[in-house]
């Protein structure tokens, strides 16, 4: 299996398909590069090179003690890009994994002039967490009760998030499948415990505001109006205004996991915007 290895010592595992113009996709917490199976296979379809990671602590990569942070995940990142020479690259993040790419694309990606576009996809930018200058944010208890729940029983834990609030599956009406459920326990679970604690603290206190305003590449927001666990109100409708190049398009109905339920109306709009 393909790896690279950064300079603290951590090895990046890495898929890497295709040929053609490089779509490299950013997963959730507290998944892995497989939670992009529904993508990779219908752009490795439309001709381009899809690449997806699995970020230190999650899924095959090491199970990190240390650098579960931003600036960490987004010099990994940086890494992966030159050890693959991306050029024109079009970088896509799902939730956690959008913040990595604002923070990757601001600090290196623009910089390095590897990056074409970008993709915010139930994205936690600009910040998660309720502060003075940020108060339409969550409190800090919900992300408490995120790490209380993991350190007592994260396999339950693991199997609650998808069963509800991930794909909408709590809702009246929904069609449920457990092996979507199943599907995001094992990636959950390949992962390491301390890794995936400590990425709640960096997912939900990371403020995003400066990278945003640093990006100029064309960028697409992309948003379900009944995401349960990032809310459109604190994230998306908050990004957009704050990029050079930015454009909100909210799904009615969508939830957060809507790159799967609804792979097929996501993924029109990704192959829209990166043609357009």
């Amino acid at each position: 299996m393909p790896f690279i290895t950064t300079d603290d010592g951590t090895e990046i595992f890495y898929k890497d398909w295709g040929t053609g113009q490089p779509l490299v996709f950013h997963h959730g917490w507290p998944l892995s590069a497989d939670d992009w199976d529904a993508q990779m296979l219908f752009f490795l379809g439309q001709g381009y090179r899809v690449i997806a990671h699995d970020r230190r602590g999650h899924g095959r990569s090491t199970q990190t003690a240390e650098g579960n942070e931003m600036n960490t995940y987004a010099a990994d990142v940086a890494a992966l890009a030159k050890h693959l020479d991306l050029r024109d690259a079009v970088h896509i993040g799902h939730s956690t994994g959008g913040g990595e790419v604002a923070r990757y694309v601001a600090r290196h990606g623009e910089p390095d002039g590897r990056v074409a576009k970008a993709v915010l996809i139930g994205a936690v930018p600009p910040l998660m967490l309720k502060t003075e200058a940020n108060p339409g944010g969550l409190p800090l208890e919900v992300f408490d009760g995120f790490r209380a729940a993991l350190a007592a029983n994260r396999a339950q834990f693991y199997r609650d998030v998808p069963a509800g609030p991930f794909y909408g599956f709590n809702r009246d009406g929904a069609q449920v499948s457990q092996g979507v459920i199943d599907n995001w326990w094992r990636q959950g679970m390949q992962g390491g415990a301390k890794a995936h604690y400590d990425c709640i603290k960096a997912f939900s206190e990371t403020d995003f505001t400066e990278d945003l305003k640093a990006i100029t590449v064309p960028t697409l927001v992309l948003h379900g109006d009944d995401d349960q666990i990032v809310p459109i109100d604190d994230s998306a409708r908050l990004s957009a205004p704050l990029l050079k190049n930015g454009t909100l398009k909210i799904h009615p109905g969508l939830p957060h996991g809507m790159c799967t339920t609804h792979a097929d109306v996501i993924n029109a709009d990704l192959l829209a915007f990166i043609k357009g």
